[in-house]
């Protein structure tokens, strides 16, 4: 089974750098103030630039 990228939001402040440093997977929804994956399957390796950009660790593999 494949992993997919996903984004915890009780932990999502919103920042935006993960939509900065890889914006084929993620999107910063304006209605909620926090980040959205639009590419579960992940996709470049930007993935993992996200992860590691995120101040909060909202962002893993599951």
């Amino acid at each position: 089974m494949s992993q997919k990228v996903v984004v915890d939001q009780e932990t999502c402040i919103g920042c935006g750098n993960c939509e900065a440093v890889c914006p084929e997977v993620f999107k910063l929804d304006p209605a909620i103030d926090k980040s959205q994956v639009i590419k579960p399957e992940g996709g470049p390796d930007c993935v993992e630039d996200a992860i590691d950009q995120c101040p909060v660790e909202a962002i893993s593999w599951q």
